[in-house]
């Protein structure tokens, strides 16, 4: 700040100016209090603008309709006076730098910095937006980073300088790099151009740069606005997808402000992030603020030296801000970044910094005056109940998951929050193994032996030593069945609730159990090897065991050429359907075990077959549906010259399968015929594991190839995807619990609103 000169006005109003904060295209800005003690920012219009008619009336339009705004995350203007021979108008003024500044002198910001810094953009966005206003020119010169949240500022008046310029031909008005491109291109921009304006500056917060490139020239960065794509390396993975929506090149595709700010806060939207800013950046406001309070303006009008402050460090200097170190700031508060000198604690003479209580103190007394906003859960608000938000619940797509917890819709294209997130050992997890999900429990085998609480990823129970990393796991009747590690060829059932062992069997000195394959409401089958020194040696079995009491129900040879290891089986509807990795598809019924028939079928290895309304679905060249009890082909499915069918599954009466040509195909399970055929799932390599939940499709595939996606269930179309970027070639799985979609990969569990 600088002192008054000569030629400038020592009032303006009721306003008594204390100095000068600098000057911009509309005129010079002033620091002046009003009779009350409010500090304000008075901006002053330059003489050739006041001069001209048309401007005159655009600035008293756009003052007028700027009065409406008053929220918690702008500058409101206060006072004006359009008639004026100079006309001026007064802002609330801004303790803090601007957000350019503060990333020039401390880098890229945290993730918490910058969810907090979004959730106040978004704010400000609605209250300028509910005005009748478009900012236009959001950029990081234009937030104001104060200690208790963002302040958007120069909304609204701009349009009445750029009035002028819009009438030339060629003229595009706005910040190269963070105007949007239908601004770019001189069409019209709506609110929705605000919210590209918004993503651009969050992900210059989020990595220090600006992610559509360096380049010097105007033109060069306006190219690449409209038609690159923006480089988000760097910036915080759970925010990623939240700044590409905002990216948009369509602006139907941007999500709102309202979306955006229920996606970084908590459903309430009063949560209070403290120490949302760096401590350096905190420290140094808090310091300059006692400087301000301190101001007072003397006769002469030059700003004063506060009584405890020491001499000017050298001839000329800003009394008020001695031996300080310039610290580039938008204190013009909308005119541009000026250089304003601030305190240096450590200086001889110069006080200390007020404390954080003082500080928050002086705020709460009107210097700065907007309460906290920081960021907050994940897509999610709170417990349910009373202490809930009806009115965000109201207002918001929602769906309610266990534990009363509410969910909300999160923009177009952009992946929910993760609720929660734990890492296991990388070997725990089979890269074949499906998830296993059972009341409100995940069950992950390995050593120790892991069930999770689906809601808070926290441990329920831990058993070690009685399964190895990615061995099968079946679960029925509040038990969970596998294959124990302690001694050979033992069958172990635990109480899902405890972990704790119900019974243990054996098949007997003849046979030994080698893998569990699959449970229904009555018993758990398992595949077993024949020792019983004749001529079956060698040979392979399947068995029955209660899992009420641990009894061994019947056991039945396999037929020589389908006695592989590799097994995959289901149980349902009083039928054990399994596959082996000789081609071989088998069924027996589930009393008995007696073999109903079995034929070399499918293109894949050993595969899960998939059974719904008594057919078994079969991948291959082509997708062919087989009767259950008689083993004869009810239909098939030719892929149309695509390469063929991986695994189908049913989910919500629809039978989905990718192709090998990365499409997604939806089928009538009865009739085989397509319902469509998708090829852009958003997938490279197309989902191969479905889960569904309300009107949402989710598909699992490979990595890096893959991830995690949400598909629109009537056309398979991408609504976004989520991928942890971990690099690894492994397979995501995925399983449903309540509201809350499960994810595995690698070594990896992952817990997102179903939504």
């Amino acid at each position: 700040m600088d002192p008054l000169q000569p030629d400038d006005p020592q009032t303006l109003g009721n306003y008594r100016l204390l100095g000068q904060l600098g000057a911009g295209g509309m005129g010079r800005v002033y620091l002046a209090r009003s009779p009350g003690g409010r500090t304000v920012a008075v901006k002053v219009v330059r003489q050739d603008l006041a001069a001209d008619p048309a401007f005159r009336q655009r600035f008293r339009h756009e003052v007028e309709i700027a009065k409406a705004v008053s929220g918690r995350h702008t500058a409101p203007v206060v006072d004006a006076d359009p008639e004026a021979p100079l006309p001026w108008l007064a802002t609330a003024y801004v303790l803090g730098p601007d957000l350019t500044d503060v990333v020039a002198a401390h880098g890229a910001l945290p993730e918490h910095t910058v969810r907090a810094l979004g959730a106040g953009l978004a704010a400000a966005l609605q209250e300028i937006h509910g005005a009748g206003l478009i900012h236009r020119d959001l950029k990081p010169s234009n937030v104001l980073l104060a200690a208790d949240g963002p302040r958007v500022i120069d909304f609204g008046i701009a349009r009445a300088v750029d009035g002028s310029r819009m009438t030339q031909n060629g003229v595009v008005v706005g910040s190269p790099g963070y105007m949007p491109p239908e601004q770019a291109l001189g069409r019209d921009v709506g609110v929705s151009g605000d919210v590209f304006s918004l993503g651009a500056v969050l992900a210059f917060a989020a990595t220090g740069r600006n992610v559509f490139g360096d380049a010097v020239a105007p033109a060069a960065m306006l190219y690449q606005v409209v038609h690159t794509e923006p480089d988000l390396t760097g910036t915080p993975q759970m925010l990623t997808g939240l700044i590409r929506a905002c990216l948009a090149k369509d602006p139907a595709h941007r999500p709102t402000p309202a979306e955006i700010l229920r996606s970084l806060t908590p459903g309430d939207n009063g949560a209070v992030l403290a120490d949302w800013l760096p401590s350096a950046v905190s420290s140094t406001i808090a310091t300059h603020a006692s400087r301000i309070l301190d101001l007072e303006t003397p006769a002469g009008g030059n700003v004063p030296v506060p009584a405890d402050a020491a001499p000017p460090a050298t001839p000329g200097a800003n009394p008020a801000f001695p031996a300080a170190a310039t610290f580039p700031t938008a204190a013009s508060q909308g005119f541009g970044p000026v250089p304003t000198v601030l305190d240096n604690p450590g200086a001889t003479g110069a006080p200390a910094a007020p404390s954080r209580r003082r500080f928050l103190g002086i705020a709460a007394g009107g210097v700065v005056g907007v309460g906290l906003l920081g960021g907050g859960a994940a897509w999610m608000a709170g417990p349910g109940g009373k202490a809930a938000d009806d009115k965000a619940r109201q207002n918001t797509q929602a769906g309610t998951g266990r534990g009363g917890d509410t969910f909300t819709t999160p923009p177009p294209g952009t992946a929910p929050q993760v609720l929660w997130h734990t890492p296991v050992s990388v070997d725990t997890i089979s890269p074949d193994q499906r998830l296993l999900v059972h009341d409100g429990t995940l069950l992950i085998s390995g050593d120790p032996l892991i069930a999770y609480n689906a809601g808070t990823g926290k441990p329920v129970w831990t058993r070690p030593g009685v399964a190895p990393p990615g061995s099968p796991l079946a679960a029925a009747g509040g038990k969970l069945f596998l294959l124990s590690t302690e001694y050979d060829g033992d069958v172990i059932g635990l109480d899902l609730k405890s972990g704790n062992e119900a019974w243990r069997s054996r098949l007997g000195k003849a046979m030994t159990a080698s893998a569990v394959i699959a449970a229904d409401e009555r018993n758990v089958y398992v595949v077993a090897s024949v020792n019983d020194g004749r001529i079956r040696d060698g040979l392979t079995a399947v068995a029955a065991i209660s899992h009420r009491t641990g009894k061994v129900i019947w056991k039945q040879t396999r037929d020589k050429g389908t006695d592989d290891y590799d097994v995959m089986g289901t149980a349902v509807a009083g039928r054990l359907v399994y596959t082996d990795s000789n081609d071989n598809l088998t069924v027996r019924e589930t009393g008995k075990g007696r073999q109903l028939w079995s034929r070399k079928i499918g293109g894949d290895l050993e595969w899960t077959p998939e059974v719904h309304g008594g057919l078994v679905f079969v991948p291959g060249e082509t997708l062919l549906a087989v009767d259950v009890e008689s083993g004869h082909n009810r239909w098939t499915l030719p892929a149309n010259g695509r390469r063929g069918f991986k695994e189908p599954r049913v989910v919500g009466e629809v039978l989905y399968a990718a192709d090998y040509e990365q499409g997604l195909w939806a089928i009538n399970p009865r009739s085989g015929k397509k319902v469509w055929l998708c090829e852009e799932t958003g997938a490279r390599s197309a989902p191969t594991e479905y889960a569904r939940v309300g009107q949402t499709l989710y598909g699992a595939s490979y990595n890096d190839d893959g991830g995690i996606f949400a598909l629109d269930p009537r056309t398979g179309k991408s609504r976004w995807t989520y991928n942890d970027n971990k690099g690894t070639e492994e397979q995501w799985h995925i399983a449903v619990s309540g509201q809350r979609l499960l994810a595995t990969h690698g070594g990896e569990i992952y817990a997102l609103p179903a939504v």
